[in-house]
């Protein structure tokens, strides 16, 4: 056979055009090693499992111990033997098929952590040791000096403390030779001299009393003194010289790590057989422990099953919010129906008592491990009992509050400290239901209905949050932190997740009554993922969030390859947005100004307004839509329409046609000329769907329409192209929680975000459906009514509250920014919004019933006006439209 012209097939990477080396199991994807890398490095996919390609067709030719004539499909790593098609008795008797998996995560998460923290900042710690190596050299080059200063110093210090000592000697051996040749004299002269005169020994007797005398030792000693002084002095410049362990070389989290603009929701997990969820604690990425609203605790995975279910907890109801802990042997530890503290062994057969109730002395609420420590956190608390007198005349009578405080005991259950009271001896905690630690060491302790305390390792207080603004009251529930020392904490006052720095600084609002979630009432950071799971009390759904992404350093090398290689392309010039020139033209004034009003004289109420052009508008109230000049005559008038309350029945598109919902519920166009009207789109199949609302897109030119569910209540998005045909229909975010209730009216922003008034908020997705925030009132948590919604040229979007009556104005994120128009009893409550792109006005319906206005506003004004010649301007400072 001759194969020379036989065709190959090279498989190919699914990102780049390199061989294939790489398969992703956890979603079709084919990579090269370089796509590999940027694959589990990007924290979307940070959990994917990459084999090789060539390992997956590798045969295994292992036997089966129990089946000789079989191959193993798996081995127990708990029992050392492997079993193949046929071990069904082993696999059914045992929970080996789950520990081994529980294993396997484990061993995933530790080459997680390898494979996208350690080698993907290599680089990074290679330049910063060449940094430390250079700043090392430095310093190292003046202690050098210092050092050979020193050395000298002491090294004529030895040399004179050695020729001391030698003078020392020769006095020593004069003075025993002068003592030798006085004994001989004296000696000699009694043996031969025979007078009773002693020369000699007289004249030996006047020298020793008129000569002083000379104390060799004492003049040795303070010389040795002296020196002694001196060689300490050099040893202390010597000391000063200090060499410090620096540890591991490793780089901060800050440097490597940054927020996103905005959570994004990555997965949904549903808790069968429950009500709720009140504590979560991570084991691997995929499972975790939970505790039930009825205090039990269960092993779940990412898939919702029940793996494994704990009775043995207590009875209180409060005891679950913190009621258990997985230690670095991924061993669970959690309070018993006794208040004792256990420990279940990793492969759950095993439980132990780790801390017994008379141990602990007083109850313990909530449970913490310290990876880094290896010690256990315990909460505790008891009731303090007061006496209460009602009057002179009536017996004292007793209440109780509590009274708590944070004890730590290492791996054998020893107590190593006791945190009680702060440095004046007041009391830090009350109720503590949840307890946790900061990466600074910092004990973190979310006491009930009061506040965050927060203490140092050693017990020292270092601050309390209360809630933000300060002054506001804070219900304190589910807490974590993350790898940014970011302190995350559940209010259940406001319904968010509040954001804190590690020293108690209010950041931002993390979460805001997230859909599909509501009330979040506990927190769990995967430390390998960075992503935030969050579960509620009343609803049996925990969400997985993504809030923390890698620095813009490190980016695509291969993207960056290759534009590098290609000169030759011209690269596009950004053009500047309509977006951006609007806000280096425009600005807000210091206050909005009314340029005119009127009252419209066939409608009773004002439910949506729909700029039509100049001096003309349309106006809808139940029943009735018009149009309406600004003195408030009518020049046209429908009735075919449902009816509805404050929905966005009615839009114009550039062209000036009408676009309405009738009776019938069909989406109808009205021509410009007012005379013909056309079914633009049929009511659905499914009669339960109805629309609510309509908006035409002037980016697109397609129409958004809002439909409503009533059983049960639910809302969507689609959207209608040119011709009426269904584009691109919208009811849940990404991953199927629903975020609409009730669409009552629908605009869109400059960046194509698609804003929506929802029942009790304002909902903002992409372009594409995604969503991006929901804004639910000033300040963050209070109640809104929303009623209408706009956008402006500066990406402003303007919200009527029916309950505060005011109109607030957010940023394009959604930030609160200011209330445009404060409740006024001249206005009266606001219903419905319109902008003048042209005129850049404001158009506001606002009023009680059969009293509506409609209002103009002016807010605002040119920066700097260019001149005439340039662009012709109308009187009020504002461009012509073309």
């Amino acid at each position: 056979m001759d194969t020379s012209m036989t065709h190959y097939r090279v498989r190919r990477c699914s990102v780049c055009p390199n061989d294939l080396e790489y398969l992703c199991a956890s979603c079709p994807c084919d990579l090269c090693p370089h796509c590999k890398e940027n694959h589990v490095q990007d924290l979307g996919t940070i959990d994917h499992r990459v084999v090789s390609f060539h390992e997956t067709y590798l045969p295994v030719q292992e036997i089966c111990l129990k089946h000789p004539d079989h191959l193993y499909r798996k081995i127990c790593k708990w029992c050392d033997r492997t079993d193949c098609f046929h071990c069904k008795e082993h696999e059914q008797i045992s929970l080996h098929a789950m520990r081994n998996k529980i294993k396997h995560q484990k061993e995933r998460t530790s080459i997680h952590i390898i494979t996208n923290e350690a080698l993907l900042y290599r680089g990074v710690l290679m330049e910063s040791i060449k940094i430390d190596v250079n700043i090392c050299q430095n310093i190292f080059s003046f202690y050098h000096v210092d050092m050979l200063t020193n050395a000298q110093i002491l090294k004529d210090l030895v040399r004179r403390v050695l020729r001391s000592f030698h003078f020392t000697q020769r006095c020593l051996n004069q003075k025993i030779k002068m003592k030798r040749y006085l004994s001989s004299a004296e000696i000699y002269e009694d043996t031969y001299e025979q007078t009773a005169i002693r020369l000699v020994h007289s004249l030996l007797n006047k020298k020793r009393t008129c000569l002083p005398k000379i104390h060799l030792a004492h003049h040795t000693s303070q010389l040795a003194m002296k020196e002694l002084l001196e060689k300490r002095s050099v040893i202390d410049l010597l000391t000063q010289i200090q060499v410090t362990e620096k540890g591991k070389g490793r780089i901060e989290n800050e440097h490597l790590l940054k927020l996103m603009p905005g959570p994004e929701l990555h997965q949904s997990v549903t808790l069968p057989n429950s009500h709720g969820c009140f504590h979560m604690t991570s084991v691997t990425s995929n499972l975790f422990w939970a505790s039930y609203i009825d205090n039990n605790i269960i092993l779940s995975n990412t898939t919702g099953d029940t793996l494994y279910h704990l009775l043995d907890t207590p009875s209180d109801l409060l005891s679950g919010y913190g009621a258990h802990t997985v230690n670095s042997s991924n061993e669970l530890i959690y309070i018993d129906k006794e208040y004792n503290i256990k420990k279940l062994s990793m492969d759950l057969k095993t439980t132990t008592t780790f801390l017994t109730r008379a141990q602990l002395k007083l109850r313990p609420q909530c449970i913490y491990w310290s990876l880094t420590t290896n010690e256990l956190l315990v909460g505790m608390c008891k009731k303090k009992i007061e006496y209460v007198e009602l009057s002179e005349e009536s017996e004292k009578i007793h209440d109780y509050t509590w009274t708590g405080g944070v004890t730590r005991f290492n791996e054998t259950g020893k107590l190593t400290q006791i945190i009680y009271g702060g440095d004046t001896g007041s009391e830090l905690f009350k109720y503590p239901c949840k307890i946790t630690e900061n990466n600074n060491g910092d004990i973190v302790v979310s006491d009930w209905s009061t506040a965050v305390v927060v203490t140092d390792r050693e017990g020292r207080h270092r601050f309390s949050y209360t809630g933000h603004p300060p002054g506001s009251k804070l219900q304190p529930r589910g807490i974590c932190t993350d790898a940014l020392s970011h302190i995350l904490v559940c209010d259940d006052e406001t319904e968010t997740v509040q954001l804190l720095d590690k020293d108690g600084k209010f950041l931002l609002h993390l979460l805001i009554r997230p859909p599909g979630i509501i009330r979040p009432h506990n927190l769990n950071y995967d430390v390998a993922t960075h992503r935030l799971w969050v579960g509620s009390e009343d609803i049996n759904k925990v969400l997985v969030y993504k809030y923390i992404t890698r620095q813009d350093a490190v980016i695509d090398q291969y993207q960056t390859t290759t534009i590098m290689e290609s000169p030759n392309e011209n690269p596009t010039q950004e053009t500047e947005t309509p977006q951006d020139r609007h806000e280096c033209l425009l600005q807000l004034m210091s206050s909005p100004e009314l340029q005119q009003s009127f009252t419209v004289k066939d409608v009773k109420s004002c439910y949506h307004i729909s700029y039509f052009k100049l001096d003309l508008v349309w106006v809808s109230e139940s029943c009735n839509l018009v149009l309406t000049n600004t003195t408030g005559s009518t020049e046209h008038h429908l009735t075919d329409i449902p009816v509805d309350t404050f929905s966005g029945l009615h839009s114009v598109n550039s062209e000036g046609e009408l676009f309405f919902i009738d009776r019938d519920y069909n989406i109808k166009k009205l021509s410009n000329d007012l005379n013909t009207i056309t079914i633009f789109a049929k009511q659905t199949d499914d009669p339960n769907w109805t629309p609510r609302s309509v908006y035409w897109s002037p980016s697109g030119g397609d129409l958004l329409v809002g439909l409503g569910k009533a059983n049960p209540e639910t809302g969507k998005i689609s959207r209608y192209n040119r011709t009426g045909q269904q584009t691109q229909p919208r009811q849940h975010n990404n991953s199927d929680q629903e975020i609409y209730k009730d669409p009552k009216i629908i605009t869109e922003n400059n960046n194509g975000d698609i804003v929506v008034s929802d029942f009790d908020a304002v909902v903002v997705t992409e372009r594409g459906g995604r969503h991006r925030f929901s804004y639910t009132g000033h300040p963050p948590g209070s109640p809104l009514k929303p009623r209408g919604v706009c956008t402006d040229a500066m990406s402003h979007i303007l919200v009527c509250d029916n309950r505060s009556r005011t109109v607030h104005m957010l940023d394009e994120n959604g930030q609160f920014l200011s209330y445009l128009l404060p409740k006024s009893q001249d206005l009266g409550a606001p219903s419905s919004l319109s902008y003048d792109a042209n005129t850049h006005r404001l158009w506001l319906a606002a009023g009680s019933y059969k009293k509506y206005k409609v209002f103009v506003y002016k807010y605002m004004t040119l920066k700097d006006p260019p001149t005439d010649e340039e662009h012709p301007q109308d009187p009020e400072g504002f461009p012509l439209s073309n």
